[in-house]
Parts: C-alpha cells; structure tokens; sequence
C-alpha cells in the first residue's frame, strides 16, 4: 500500500476533502492525536477483484519474512472515527467510503408523540426447544459438539475443495478427512500454545519440542496441506462478492449454527472485529490509542454469546441497504429474518446506536419481532423531549419519554452519568426501579431511578461481547500467505465458542472451562491422527475421549518398555484400556483433567 492507488483513505474534521495515504502515515496521525479525540477503527475490505487467483497468496505469513509485501490493489482500509451520537460525525463518515452514492431523501409521514407509556401487543414467549431437550440427551463429549458445526458433510466439503485446488496447480495432495481434522487441531492447539514460528512445533529442540505435534503430523506434510486449504471453486467465484473464496463455508457455518442454536426470547446483534494479520497486519499504538485493524462481521448472538449468524461486512459498495434503512439496519433485518426461519415467533433483539432508528423499529414490529437498542437524537423522528443540556440539570435518574401513537414506539432520555437515549417497541417506563450508582464526590453508592427498558437492556445487550471475549483468549494464532487465513481462524473459534456454549447448557454435572473444552478437541485430533500416520511410525491405540471418564482404567505389566505419556521417561507399565505407557506414580494424575 505504498502508491497513492492502495485503496486507503483518511477524512479530517476540517475538511471533507479526501486523502489517498500510506498505511504508515495514517498510523503515525493515529499516535499524534490528542488523548481527547474519539478512539479511531481501521476497517479492512477483502479485494475488489476477488475472483482473481493472485489473492490466494497475496500476504505475510506468521514469520514475517521480507519481501511478501500486499499488493496495492489487494486491501483497502477505511479510517473511521468511533460513534459519538452525532449526526455530523456519521456524515464524514459517510465521506471516507469515496465511491458511495448520495440516496435521495425519502419524505416519511409526521410521527404524533404522546407522553404516555407504551401499550406493545406482543404475544408473550411460551416457545420450547424439543431439539436442545434431544442434544441433553446425546450427552454428547467436546468433539461431539464441534462435529456439530464441522460436521461430516463440512469436512468432506473442505477435502474435496482443497484437492480440487492443488490439482489446479499440478499438485497431487490427497487429502484426506483424518489428515484434515489434525490440521484443525493444530489450528485449535495455536490458540493456547503459540510459538513465534509454527516450524518450532517439529523442533527437536527441548525448549520447543511439542510430542502431541510431531507425532500426529510431518512438519512438511502440514505446510504443504495448509498452503493449498480451500473453501470454493476458483472457476465458480461470483465476481461481486469480495468473499467468495470463503463464501460456502460462511453458508455451511451460518446453517449448522442456526440448527444447532438454542432456541431463546433474547438476542443481540453488533459488530464483531476479525483481526489480520498480513506483512502490513494490526499495529499497536499506546494506552489510551487503541486501534483495530481487520474484516468487521456483522454478529448476532443469543445473550449468552452464542454465534447464531454472521456475516462478513463488505460496506455499502457491495450490500445495498434496503427499506430506506441504513446498513447496519438492514443486517439487522437480515438477522431476524434468518431467526425466523426456525418459526414467527415474538424474539426480542437487543442492538446498540450503530443499529437504532425509529424506522427500524416499525419495520420489526410489523415482523412480530420486539427490539430495544440506544438511539442518536437525530434517529428519533423529532420525538420531542426534554433538551439533552436541561435534563443534566437535573437530579441523576431523571427521564423523560414519549410514545408514536400510531405505533406503539417508545423513546426515552435519561440521565445518569450522562444522556441516554432508548428506543423500543415492546418494553416501557413501568416498572421504574432502582440502580446502584457510585458518586464520586461523597465517595459512595446511590440508588438512581432507571425506567425497565433501561434496566432490560443492559441486563440482555452483552452477547456480542461475551462472544468475542470468549474468542479473544485462546484464538488460533496460526496464520498463512492467504488474506482469508485469518478469517479461517475466527470461523474456528466461533464454532468452538458455540459448541463450548451447548456443553454449559446440556452438561450440567461434568461442566469444563473454555480453555479445558479446547484442549480436549485439539489433543483428540492429534492423537487419533497418530493411528494412521505414515509408514515407518510406530502406530498406537488410542482411546483419548475415554481417558478421563474414570471408568476401566487398569495398569498393567508390558515386556518392552516405552515412554511414560506423562513424563515421558521410559517405563514398563501401562494402562490396559488406554494402552498407554503410564508410570504407576503417574497413573492417577494422568486419568484426571
């Protein structure tokens, strides 16, 4: 991205002139900036062209090795400055994407607010999950439920495209289904053992050497699988998709998680952030500088953080919106509908200012769908309330509201630390409640009044956060040459999220952490593949997803003697039903998590 024609754009607040720049300077105004502007987010699209066979390897690997530069017209970034509740800030927004075309304004009938509050006509929620019941019942181990994303017809999918795509190149691979879950379970494995070269995994060298690696796979077989991974037919891409590399997998994915999700009232939809990692990936700038660098996906969660639908954002070029809404309204829309393919029943959908309007709200109504979600003032249809400036006047808890007669949709403003404003179309004022709130000049907790559709909100609103939180910790770290690699790596960590998400719901007396879930999947994947690995090993029995139910577990005498699976020191005893060398002293803690 070093020529003017790269694709990456800033906008100032002086000017609504744009400016073609390096990555380098952009990155440099970010760190000059004063402490007190709005946090900045660089948003990377996919290539324009993203039929064409050089995006295939068009970016560093993990290594960062000189020379694997971006090629220009590959990645192009837009510097767009965090919400503020403005409507001038959303215009220069609006300004940075040069190619976006001015909608002509849509003259909307005169809404009629009455203070009143609101009267929703909503059936109330008496839906059961018969298929959640029958996954209880399964009681299904972590590798159950990962299959039940990546499932049989998934990775099949997965084998066949990739040896499609080496044969393209005159390679034959031979991939196989085994071969392929031990390359995820690698992948899954990165998320909590990373190195700062993969290479290190096969190292003989003791400070690097991991068994559970070297065992299950050739270093060169790996890379050579990983370096022809696909997900599409190059000769089948749709041109005006920039994912279309990706885009079968986004399909598969978004239908095994909508099968397989539990069936709630409560949702919530938000941006996630995929971060890259190219030669020219995600720079760190100091506290109080944050910024991302990445493929924004449009989320939508159930309220405990699992993915139910996603879809990559692409920007206006690429996804018109419709119904007179704005983008991020019209994924909104997109969400609900793929929500309702399960059934018209009365979901309740949480959603940030990024998402509300007035507008929105009509359209979900008219769907059955109730919503709450925070709203810039200008988003309000000149719903008349108490000036913003008045009400911090008044005591802390104050509020005022007003209701569209004609169809039910409430807009309030209160005022705690600051002014909030909230839009619904099927929760109210009443009842008001009380909310702790810390004063910072006598130095202790108060209770503030805080209408219900204030206090439902924050209580619902979190799944999007919950979700890339529980991403953040353990996501894959393994990356290649491909601008999709990354991408891979999330669609991974979402699925096992997911299935980490059923375990907590269909496991209630073996319950494990996040971490203990994941380790379970990619020690399976290494180890079965070991069974079948290449000529000239030793091969093994393994059983892994009964080592540790405590049941049949025997040691016994061996005659030759081989390596503890513990400590790996030799020994000549070992566990009958696992047929693993174990040390009697390291029986017991081998058999328990």
């Amino acid at each position: 991205m070093a020529s003017s024609s790269s694709g990456l754009f800033t906008g100032k607040s002086t000017s609504s002139k744009l400016k073609s720049v390096k990555l380098l300077e952009v990155l440099n105004a970010l760190e000059e900036e004063e402490s007190g502007h709005s946090r900045e987010e660089i948003f990377i699209a996919p290539p324009k062209n993203a039929a064409g066979d050089f995006t295939d390897e068009d970016s560093g690997d993990e290594d960062g090795q000189r020379g694997t530069h971006v090629p220009s017209n590959v990645l192009h970034a837009f510097v767009v400055p965090e919400d503020s509740g403005t409507r001038e800030e959303e215009e220069e927004d609006l300004q940075l994407q040069p190619a976006m075309k001015k909608q002509k304004a849509v003259v909307e009938p005169q809404r009629v607010w009455t203070k009143r509050d609101i009267r929703p006509d909503f059936s109330s929620w008496t839906a059961t999950d018969p298929h959640m019941e029958d996954l209880k019942s399964q009681e299904l181990s972590p590798v159950g439920l990962f299959e039940l994303f990546f499932d049989e017809g998934t990775i099949n999918f997965i084998v066949n495209e990739t040896n499609r795509y080496a044969r393209q190149k005159n390679v034959n691979l031979g991939l196989t289904a085994q071969e392929l879950k031990c390359v995820l379970g690698i992948l899954i494995l990165s998320g909590y053992i990373s190195y700062p070269r993969r290479r290190m995994f096969w190292e003989t060298s003791p400070d690097s050497h991991h068994h559970l690696v070297a065992d299950a796979i050739r270093r060169d077989r790996f890379e050579l699988i990983f370096s022809y991974l696909h997900f599409a037919d190059n000769n089948e891409l749709d041109e005006s998709d920039r994912f279309a590399k990706v885009r079968p997998l986004i399909v598969r994915m978004n239908y095994n998680f909508q099968k397989h999700a539990p069936l709630e009232e409560f949702y919530s939809f938000g941006e996630s952030m995929c971060e890259y990692f190219g030669y020219r990936g995600s720079k760190q700038l100091p506290a109080g500088k944050p910024v991302r660098l990445g493929y924004k996906i449009w989320c939508g969660t159930t309220s405990r953080g699992y993915l139910v639908w996603f879809e990559p954002s692409q920007g206006t070029l690429f996804t018109k919106p419709d119904r007179g809404l704005d983008l991020g309204g019209s994924m909104v829309v997109k969400f609900v509908d793929a929500l309702q393919t399960r059934g018209c029943l009365p979901y309740h959908i949480f959603f940030d200012k990024v998402f509300t309007s007035v507008k929105l709200m009509s359209i979900l109504r008219k769907k059955g769908v109730k919503a709450t979600g925070t709203v810039r003032e200008y988003r309000t249809e000149r719903c008349p309330l108490k000036d913003p400036k008045e009400l911090k006047k008044m005591k802390r808890g104050s509020f005022d509201y007003k209701v569209d007669e004609s169809e039910e949709i409430i807009v309030c403003r209160w005022h705690d630390s600051s002014v909030v404003n909230i839009c619904s179309n099927a929760v109210g004022i009443e009842p008001v409640g009380l909310t702790s709130h810390h004063s910072g000049a006598n130095k202790m907790q108060t209770q503030v009044h805080q209408p219900s559709l204030l206090r439902l909100y924050q209580e619902k609103v979190g799944g999007v956060g919950r979700m890339d939180q529980n991403i953040a910790k353990y996501k894959v770290k393994i990356r290649g040459m491909k601008w999709y690699s990354s991408f891979i790596g999330y669609v991974i960590d979402a699925a096992l999220n997911n299935a980490w998400q059923l375990h907590r719901i269909c496991c209630h007396d073996a319950q494990v952490d996040l971490l203990a879930f994941r380790r379970y999947v990619a020690c399976v994947y290494l180890e079965s593949n070991a069974d079948t690995s290449s000529q000239g090993r030793r091969s093994r029995r393994l059983e892994t997803e009964s080592r540790f139910d405590m049941i049949g577990h025997w040691i016994i005498h061996q005659d030759k003697r081989t390596r503890c699976a513990l400590c790996h020191s030799q020994t000549n005893t070992r566990c009958e039903k696992c047929q693993k060398g174990v040390h009697a002293k390291c029986f017991r803690a081998y058999h328990i998590r």
